[in-house]
């Protein structure tokens, strides 16, 4: 008798299905999409994204992850979900502890009346606490000491990439201690803002090759809007 070879080769495509001793006869004739493939669980459930959303590869799909809550009209691409899953199991596994931040923003000082001051404000009125220096940080305070605070009292941090934090990071600096304490564990997510991922990882390789947001492909309104539904704890 005919064995099935799903449980060892997969029925991957419609040719494999067919040639498949025991299901080819079921198959010989169909399309692509007229048969059941095995496959890994997905990190979210796909949803239409009515074709205005472009996951980076052209597709225009879009899913829902487990955190983002129901009816809310967030989009995300295949690729965001997967590279903020981590950072969401990390998130709801730490204890909150009192004065607890929900973000940490790490940011070029050059950025701080611009792009940083944007995003700060725009996580702020969804709710969403921020650490973020330029009002965390008083006059006269020995500012590492209180960077060490904010990071330990925050669910996830967020570093702008911009080309001013890429000038920050090829000279060294603060940027980098309150870098190595987050990429120590899964709480980091990087937003880029008027650059690339090619263009980190050219000046940290280490922090390029963690996967976030881009302003490119999300106004900064809807990257906002996609962290606070990542650090958000019903």
């Amino acid at each position: 008798m005919a064995r099935c070879t799903a449980p060892v080769r997969g029925h991957r495509s419609a040719a494999a299905a067919a040639d498949c001793p025991a299901c080819g006869g079921r198959y010989r004739g169909y399309g692509y999409g007229g048969y059941s493939s095995y496959s890994a669980p997905s990190y979210a459930s796909s949803v239409s994204s009515g074709g205005s959303r472009s996951s980076g590869g052209g597709s225009g799909s879009s899913t829902r992850p487990r955190w983002s809550p129901a009816g809310s009209s967030v989009a995300y691409t295949p690729a965001e979900v997967r590279a903020l899953t981590p950072v969401r199991d990390s998130v709801e596994k730490r204890v909150p502890l009192p004065e607890f931040r929900d973000v940490f923003l790490c940011h070029a000082w050059d950025d701080r009346a611009g792009a940083a001051k944007e995003l700060h404000d725009l996580l702020e009125s969804r709710g969403i606490s921020v650490w973020f220096s330029e009002k965390d940080v008083a006059l006269g305070t020995p500012l590492l000491r209180e960077i060490d605070k904010g990071l330990a009292k925050s669910r996830v941090g967020i570093v702008l990439v911009t080309p001013a934090l890429l000038r920050r990071l090829q000279g060294e600096g603060i940027a980098d201690k309150e870098l190595s304490a987050l990429l120590a564990r899964d709480l980091l997510v990087p937003i880029v803002h008027g650059t690339t991922y090619e263009a980190l990882r050219e000046v940290s390789p280490l922090l390029g090759s963690r996967s976030g947001l881009s302003t490119a492909e999300n106004p900064m309104a809807n990257v906002a809007a996609k962290l606070a539904e990542l650090v958000a704890i019903q």
